[in-house]
């Protein structure tokens, strides 16, 4: 590690001088060792290659076949349908998953920028991407660190390590700093800078150490390249739903096959019949209904400022066990802000004072201002987030902090010191001087003689400060970041060893990046819904346990564990005990993407929330990635599955919500086309068993498939969302569609259709005065039975989907119109199906016969009783589990 090595050993490693730099001779040595300092990642496959692994899916495999059947029947117009829906299908997926490879892209998008070296003992500007270890960089305020650097000189040097570390205030940097723990954190490493990082004040020069790949941020790249594609709860499903479909698919073809050569039917039509059959047993338009619902329900959540990159994301939230999410701007606003001062008039003041307050207050107020480099206007500051808070704090006061900085004008300061702790400025008012002084408070107790009470001056006794030291561990102890500020009158402005000595002590503030107030909310919701938040950060460990105590994510301390903790621990003890904490702390990439990823092993459903390059790797990690819209780094988004637009914890819970709900209404999609197929199975399989002629020939089987496997399935998938699905424990990831009673429902419901079907073959039989088993049946009653049966099977099916939006309520208590496009699904339908059998050549096209009144009639009751079967069901087994 380059920041426990001294400066000589790194100097003597890389064979430099620092006065002179490398020289141009050794330059093209080095680069062809060490190669450019840019990021690469393995090699991406091509969009064919891609395309071809979007069909290696079991349901695909089966509507393949499907195509290649339906064709060698004639039937073009229906394979033509399927083979769109497969390549629709995979092109979602394609435009997916080169989405999801774009995060690399935007990691070197960060690092194309420019660097001042030394070389040859001259200074220039070079590409980033030519340094090599052993450069000498210079860098000064406003400037990206091109490389890992271990720093030589620093004065004063202040660093954004944010995307890093996820700290939200910057590192100060010191080039004399020991450090001789090998397991000291990256967000502790004060003599080394990272490429990527900016520097927001002072200036420093350091030895590159490091470049492209080898570098934290591409280590970082490294994990986020290695990582392996996965598929969601939802696919799984879908794969494992395929496979079984296709077993009963080719076992029914087998037996019907069979039986019927062994009754002695016309073989060439029982093997067309049984394809048919076959055929209509899998829900072909499952797929496309699938991804028509998750288009939909992306563009709902967009509403709700949740952008979902990856359709199949958004049916995997609503499984969602685990949430894991960083602290700065999204459980917190990402604006440190003062919530508590204190001057000596024994107690302690939260939230906003007024500027006619005590002297006290007000000169504590003045204070702050005046000892600081920042500017806030116009509600926009510049410079470090904790003067920009004081600045924010005095215009809550009343205070005009460009007017007070006017009328006093600094003439001398002493810039803030890592050892003092302590910043000071004089200002000139009229012919008066006064020294302002803030920093630690422990500092200012070794500096002050006396402190301000009520606006007079009174000794600071040893008693007094423990009462400080007191106060500023509560507010500690609250997560607050302590600031005190003192002050002294003078004649003439002090010389600087004269600047920081007989001060007198006005008070302390505390200052917190806060809980956003939804949040909390949010975190008792999801846990409600059995869904656990943990917090992920880069704070220390009593910070992030303040807060997440007291956003109801922890309760105890001890769980709260930091990252070399973690590293103390084997690999099989951690993931034994991964579940017993709540707050990771001081962790890097590579701890996130093994919490993720340990949780994941206990059989979770992790989303992971983040906005640095840091946070990238884990977010890609996890099944659910989140990533912050507004101060989301590019490489972020990139990873993520889902992005907030509005950087709020709360969001998530509310798309969670929308994920359960949407994976229910695509449960009752499935189990409605299942439903019907079974129906259609059921009437053939029993009357051909029976030695009847068959109900219903091919053209009409594939007619009522794409009929009654579309729009109503469609209209079901985007049903009304239920109001108590944040009170049901998450999804097991391993649950099936048939879960919970359903594959019972669909059982039921499917031997409901079949058998009013079959009743409606055999009353077109007896109506012309014949049965289905008589020898000798003339074509026109065989048509005119197979009519009412391929009505009945029609009209039973599209309005039992009405019986299928929701378990427990009757069409009444959920509202008839609640679901017009279910509604107009079924009218669409109905009419369709009366065009087929009123106009001429339609009744030719598929050998129909017009019904008579007691057609109809037989038609209409049959078709409404699954439905009402259906709903007496629900009423019965309410009024049973309530008895």
């Amino acid at each position: 590690m380059w920041f426990d090595k001294s400066v000589s050993e790194i100097l003597e490693e890389f064979h430099v001088n620092p006065a002179t730099g490398l020289t141009g001779a050794a330059i093209p040595g080095l680069q062809e060792k060490y190669g450019p300092n840019e990021l690469t990642a393995r090699d991406r496959k091509s969009i064919f290659i891609l395309f071809l692994s979007q069909l290696k899916d079991w349901l695909i495999y089966i509507l393949l076949a499907a195509v290649i059947i339906t064709i060698f029947m004639g039937e073009y117009i229906d394979a033509a349908i399927i083979a769109t829906v497969i390549i629709l299908n995979a092109v979602i997926g394609l435009v997916q998953e080169v989405k999801a490879g774009n995060a690399i892209e935007a990691l070197k998008t960060i690092i194309s920028h420019k660097a001042i070296v030394k070389r040859d003992g001259a200074i220039t500007e070079i590409e980033a991407t030519a340094l090599v270890p052993g450069d000498i960089v210079l860098l000064d305020a406003g400037r990206y660190v091109p490389a890992d650097l271990r720093l030589l000189e620093s004065a004063e040097l202040k660093v954004d390590e944010s995307a890093l570390t996820g700290e939200s205030l910057p590192a100060t940097k010191d080039a004399k700093a020991n450090l001789t723990d090998a397991n000291t954190p990256l967000g502790e490493q004060s003599n080394v800078l990272f490429m990527s990082t900016l520097v927001t004040s002072g200036r420093g020069v350091g030895v590159v150490v490091a470049t492209g790949m080898k570098t934290e941020l591409g280590k970082i790249a490294g994990l986020i390249s290695n990582q392996d594609p996965y598929k969601t709860p939802l696919e799984l499903r879908l794969d494992r739903l395929g496979k079984t479909l296709g077993k009963i698919a080719i076992g029914i073809c087998a037996f019907i096959f069979a039986v019927s050569y062994f009754q002695g039917r016309n073989i060439l039509d029982m093997f067309l019949l049984s394809i048919s059959l076959a055929v209509a047993s899998i829900p072909e338009g499952l797929t496309a209904i699938v991804a028509i619902v998750l288009s939909l329900g992306v563009t709902r959540m967009s509403k709700k400022n949740a952008i979902i990159r990856r359709l199949a994301a958004v049916e995997t939230l609503g499984s969602v066990t685990n949430i894991c999410t960083d602290k700065t701007g999204t459980l917190t606003l990402n604006q440190m802000t003062v919530t508590e001062f204190y001057c000596l008039d024994g107690k302690t003041v939260s939230g906003t004072a007024t500027y006619s307050d005590t002297n006290s207050k007000k000169l504590l107020c003045t204070a702050m201002i005046l000892c600081s480099d920042a500017t806030y206007e116009n509600s926009h500051g510049t410079g470090d987030p904790t003067e920009i808070a004081l600045l924010k704090w005095g215009n809550e006061m009343g205070i005009d902090s460009t007017a007070l900085r006017k009328n006093n004008t600094r003439v001398a300061e002493l810039p803030f010191d890592s050892d003092r702790k302590l910043m000071s400025v004089v200002t000139e008012e009229g012919d008066k001087f006064t020294v302002y002084t803030k920093g630690a408070i422990g500092s200012l107790l070794k500096v002050c003689t006396h402190v301000l009470e009520d606006g007079k001056l009174a000794p600071l006794t040893s008693g007094l400060q423990d009462q400080f030291r007191k106060i500023t561990s509560a507010m500690s102890s609250k997560a607050l970041r302590t600031l005190g500020a003192a002050y002294k009158h003078a004649e003439r402005i002090p010389t600087m060893e004269g600047m920081e000595n007989s001060l007198v002590l006005i008070g302390l503030v505390g200052m917190i990046d806060p809980p956003r107030k939804e949040a909390k909310e949010s975190i008792q919701k999801a846990k409600n819904a059995g869904i656990i938040t943990i917090m992920i950060t880069g704070d220390h460990k009593e910070t992030a346990f303040a807060i997440a105590h007291e956003m109801g994510i922890a309760e105890r301390l001890d769980q709260a564990i930091t990252g070399p903790e973690i590293d103390s621990l084997s690999a099989a003890d951690f993931a034994r005990t991964v579940s017993n904490y709540r707050v990771f702390a001081r962790v890097s990439p590579e701890h996130k993407i093994n919490i993720v990823c340990s949780l994941k092993a206990k059989g979770n459903i992790v989303s992971m929330t983040g906005d640095g390059v840091n946070d990238a790797p884990s977010l890609k990690a996890a099944d659910i990635g989140v990533a912050m819209g507004i101060t989301g780094t590019d490489v972020a988004k990139e990873a993520a599955d889902m992005i907030l637009t509005d950087d709020n914890f709360a969001t998530i819970v509310v798309a969670v919500e929308q994920g359960r709900n949407i994976y229910n209404n695509i449960k009752k999609s499935v189990i409605f086309l299942l439903s019907c197929n079974l129906g259609e199975v059921v009437t053939m399989f029993v009357c051909l068993l029976l030695g009847w002629d068959a109900p219903l020939i091919a053209t009409q089987l594939l007619w009522i498939n794409l009929l009654t496997d579309s729009l109503p399935a469609i209209a079901l998938g985007i049903d009304t969302p239920d109001p108590g699905v944040m009170k049901q424990k998450p999804r097991s990831p391993m649950e099936s569609f048939f879960s919970d009673g359903a594959g019972l429902r669909t059982i039921i419901g499917g031997l409901l259709i079949g058998a009013v079907t079959i009743t409606a073959f055999w009353y077109g039989h007896y109506e012309h005065g014949y049965s289905p088993l008589d020898e000798s049946i003339p074509k026109s009653t065989l048509e005119y039975a197979r009519s009412m049966a391929f009505m009945v099977l029609v009209v039973a099916q599209l309005l039992y989907a009405l019986a299928m939006r929701k378990r427990h309520k009757t069409i009444i208590e959920v509202g008839f119109f609640s679901n017009k496009f279910l509604l107009g699904a079924i009218f669409f339908g109905l009419a369709m199906q009366m065009m087929l059998i009123s106009i001429p050549f339609m009744q030719k096209a598929f050998n129909l016969q017009p019904l008579d009144g007691c057609g109809w009639a037989m038609v209409s009751f049959l078709g409404l009783l699954p439905l009402l079967v259906k709903e007496l069901y629900k009423i019965f087994a309410r009024a049973f589990d309530k008895g």
